[in-house]
């Protein structure tokens, strides 16, 4: 941006009615929106000394929030929710960064080849490539080719998958092991189900699911491409676990989500975001994550570990659903992820305390880390303990409440608001078998169940 000498005199901020003036006759022009924004945050460095008298903080926020949203095209509730995650400065690099396509990162299929190996054989055919980092050793970053990387005769002999290097993340922390038995909830397209095959040796058993029927062809091809022999394909909501099956040694959720980490990839995200979509997905994160704890068998001899991951930078889709899950499953804790980088996860946030140990997640950004945003959270899970029924203070015993089991309850999700996303669920899978589901009895609303993960 442009040098800010002399300018502080000269920078109007605009009042209220002033920026609906502007809004009316179609926006200023850009050079002028750089440079108030420019203004703002350097106003908002040093405000006691930089503001203008008798303009309060909030009103130089509320600006820089409303040319954020018109310069990088935000609506102004998505703005506002990802310029509140950050220091003022660092909103605007976080912007910025979504603006700028991610690099082309490879992750190498140990069933077939070796990373060396296959380095050389795609630097052979033109492509200029390094390691991603220390932190993984089967991935590779693409600079540039002369040839198309989704069409070498490697990528299509199985050598690898194109795959961005925030989805290694939730695998790498899951860590699973040959032999074990291990359920990968919301697996399309398959990044993350055939890097887990590779860690286990083709060994033991990895149930790759996803709730859309249409995403398992792209899953099931992938899986055969890169001669993953342990993998089963099934489609079933996720919240339908452990009913389905259960027991597993391990268990990763990358539930679907807004896709706030995403945007560079999407755009669209920019727009079709509103609060209701982040109250829908959130409810939605918590009915998964409670099944995935239910999912995984406590007493495993070499197991027992839940991760939690998504594609999104919002604190509603990411601490607020951990701590929830800290709060209704006292038999579960959070443990370190393995990941050596990443910045910690929120223990408090505007005026919300979460769980101490939910420092223990790990959230990634694009400005930081130069990968998709991204969030991941590891739960060791134990045995559930039984809570004793108490007499009460006239010697009776309570039966309810706190007195239950604290399994008994927690699994079911049949409230008033639960109902019209389970029906739609019941119909589409009705629908997917080729049968008729019966008409609706009142117009339902739209489901997250159609919202797919992003990663």
């Amino acid at each position: 941006m442009d040098g800010e000498g002399g300018e502080a005199e000269a920078f109007h901020l605009p009042t209220a009615e002033e920026r609906e003036e502007e809004k009316k006759s179609g926006g200023p022009d850009v050079h002028t929106v750089q440079r108030r924004m420019r203004e703002c945050v350097r106003v908002l460095g040093n405000f006691k000394k930089r503001a203008a008298p008798g303009r309060p903080r909030s009103e130089y926020v509320q600006q820089l929030i409303s040319d954020i949203s018109s310069y990088y095209g935000y609506n102004e509730f998505l703005a506002e929710k990802l310029f509140q995650l950050f220091p003022v400065a660092e909103a605007i690099e976080f912007f910025e960064a979504n603006e700028v396509p991610r690099p082309v990162t490879i992750r190498t299929n140990t069933l077939r080849t070796r990373r060396r190996d296959l380095a050389q054989a795609l630097i052979n055919r033109g492509v200029n490539l390094e390691p991603i980092g220390k932190w993984t050793n089967v991935g590779l970053q693409v600079f540039e080719s002369s040839v198309p990387i989704g069409a070498t005769p490697e990528y299509l002999a199985g050598h690898y998958m194109l795959q961005a290097a925030s989805s290694f993340l939730p695998v790498i922390a899951l860590s699973p092991q040959p032999g074990e038995r291990v359920l990968d909830m919301a697996s399309a397209p398959g990044g993350k189900t055939t890097h887990m095959a590779a860690l286990m040796e083709n060994t033991g058993v990895v149930f790759a699911n996803d709730a859309n029927k249409a995403r398992t062809k792209s899953l099931t091809a992938n899986v055969h491409r890169l001669g993953c022999k342990n993998v089963v394909v099934c489609s079933y909501d996720g919240r339908e676990f452990p009913k389905v099956i259960g027991g597993f040694d391990r268990v990763l959720l990358d539930a679907p989500c807004s896709g706030t980490g995403v945007i560079s990839k999407d755009a669209s995200v920019k727009t079709n975001k509103s609060e209701r979509d982040f109250a829908l997905l959130s409810h939605l994160q918590k009915q998964l994550i409670l099944c995935a704890i239910d999912s995984v068998q406590p007493d495993s001899k070499t197991g027992g570990y839940l991760v939690y991951s998504t594609c999104s930078v919002t604190v509603d889709e990411n601490e607020a659903v951990v701590d929830y899950a800290l709060r209704k499953r006292p038999n579960v804790k959070l443990v370190d992820t393995g990941l050596e980088f990443g910045r910690p996860g929120y223990t408090s946030y505007r005026g919300k305390n979460f769980n101490e140990k939910v420092g223990l997640t790990r959230r990634f950004y694009p400005h930081v880390h130069n990968m998709d945003g991204f969030y991941v959270a590891k739960f060791k899970v134990e045995k559930r303990q039984k809570v004793k029924t108490r007499p009460d203070e006239g010697g009776a015993v309570a039966t309810g409440g706190d007195a239950m089991d604290v399994d008994a309850e927690e699994t079911k999700f049949d409230s008033d608001e639960d109902k019209p996303y389970l029906e739609e669920a019941k119909r589409k899978q009705m629908k997917a078998k080729g049968l008729r589901p019966r008409p609706r009895s009142k117009p339902a609303e739209p489901t997250p169940i159609a919202v797919e993960a992003a990663a």
